[in-house]
């Protein structure tokens, strides 16, 4: 039993060992996979993602019968649209894969340097992380990003997609190691501990000199477990209780077709907006248009004293208008619920959100320039949007081609996590002979 093994009691010794096996069988591929060159990493990417188009079938068909035992076991509409891994969907993956393919490869690339007064030369460049671990749920898209991310920035992954996924997962990565031990790649480069249940899990976080950097991405109680028990560095991402605020400048009308959008174009997902915050001067006004048309989506409100008066009293028919309690800040719903806000100034509307946020992304919709800036200077958020819907925080729509996920975290990575973000830098010095007096 090693010292690191021995210092837990949550999972077997057997597990524990398979996983760190795996992890280090995935550094030594991740070890060959830096020596590549820029090309033949694009190369495999191009050769995966177009083995996924060949073979979608095998994965859509493997993803129906993952969808139906879901079903089955009653998960919510949000969940199960994360699940959907269908042809298309396939395809869009193998897509954002080539994308990635596209991108300039980081590693090596020189963040800084200087030369020290002695003539020694001083570079910090970008390398690969190691070996990535990857925990989350039911959302089989992931696995593909994470694989295009990981190839081309040189590092490996350990994956646990979950196990309202396991099916679809086996089936994606089986033919990814198909293709890389097709074009001579190492295929322990990505593993999966599915297997192994919630102890491979575990066992991951656990994994400390085995896997470099963990990355949770799933419900905030996914998250939070991670974060709290890991002993690998995590980099939180993910849970997004977003705000959107209603500025006393807004555009009324321009707000309508904004909020809708972020709020019911996709309900599972993380930059879903789930709170709405009205400034008082336009919360006569605004309220019943806008609590019309969430109601027109199906939409249910959980509104506050203020804004419950107003949009109760604009008699709409079969709205679903309840009064919001204390859980209800802090509450992602992933559904199509939203929280209703009336404040009195833009003070109490960015120190609500910065309370009860998670610190994703909110929007603020407003005209007057002076309350942009205050709003996107002082809302402590990774992502803040102008006049724009909270949907477009992700990383394809950043120009990265997929995302590792939403970092809420303040260290080397915030916000959407691409290429770069999966790295970390070394200094190399280049002398002539100097020595330190």
């Amino acid at each position: 039993m090693t010292n690191t093994q021995s210092e837990h009691n949550q999972v077997s010794d057997d597990v524990f060992d398979a996983v760190c096996t795996m992890a280090d069988k995935a550094a030594a591929a991740q070890a060959k996979l830096a020596q590549s060159t820029t090309d033949a990493k694009n190369g495999l990417l191009m050769a995966i993602a177009d083995a996924l188009d060949a073979r979608a079938d095998e994965i859509a068909g493997a993803n129906e019968l993952d969808m139906q035992q879901a079903f089955d076991d009653g998960m919510d509409a949000g969940k199960l649209d994360r699940l959907k891994f269908d042809v298309t969907r396939i395809a869009a993956s193998a897509n954002d894969m080539r994308h990635v393919a596209t991108l300039p490869d980081p590693v090596g690339q020189v963040v800084r340097g200087f030369e020290a007064p002695n003539g020694l030369r001083l570079q910090q460049v970008r390398v690969p992380m190691g070996v990535i671990g990857m925990i989350y749920e039911a959302r089989p898209n992931v696995t593909v990003d994470v694989i295009a991310l990981c190839v081309k920035s040189g590092n490996a992954a350990i994956l646990r997609g979950g196990h309202a996924a396991e099916r679809t997962n086996a089936a994606t990565l089986a033919i990814v190691k198909d293709t890389l031990r097709e074009l001579g790649f190492d295929d322990a480069l990505i593993g999966t501990v599915d297997a192994h249940g919630r102890e491979g899990a575990t066992a991951m976080m656990e994994a400390r000199g085995h896997i470099d950097l963990l990355v949770p991405r799933g419900s905030a109680r996914l998250i939070q477990a991670v974060v709290e028990n890991s002993k690998v560095p995590v980099i939180e991402t993910g849970a997004g209780n977003v705000h959107i605020y209603v500025d006393r400048t807004a555009d009324l009308d321009k707000a309508i077709p904004i909020i809708l959008n972020a709020k019911t174009q996709r309900v599972g997902v993380c930059n879903a907006a789930e709170k709405l915050i009205v400034h008082r001067d336009v919360a006569d006004a605004f309220l019943p248009i806008v609590a019309q048309a969430l109601a027109t989506a199906d939409v249910v409100m959980h509104a506050d004293d203020v804004s419950y008066k107003i949009i109760d009293e604009a008699n709409i028919r079969d709205i679903k208008l309840y009064e919001a309690d204390e859980a209800d800040w802090g509450t992602e719903y992933l559904a199509l619920e939203i929280g209703v806000l009336v404040v009195d100034s833009m003070d109490e509307a960015i120190a609500h959100i910065n309370r009860y946020s998670t610190h994703h992304t909110e929007a603020i919709l407003a005209e007057d320039y002076g309350a942009i800036e205050r709003f996107t200077k002082d809302v402590d958020s990774a992502v803040v949007m102008v006049n724009a819907s909270t949907r477009f925080t992700d990383g394809g729509v950043f120009g990265f081609g997929a995302e590792l996920g939403i970092s809420t975290q303040k260290m080397h990575a915030r916000g959407p996590m691409g290429l770069q973000e999966m790295t970390t830098t070394k200094w190399i010095g280049y002398g002539t002979g100097q020595v330190r007096a």
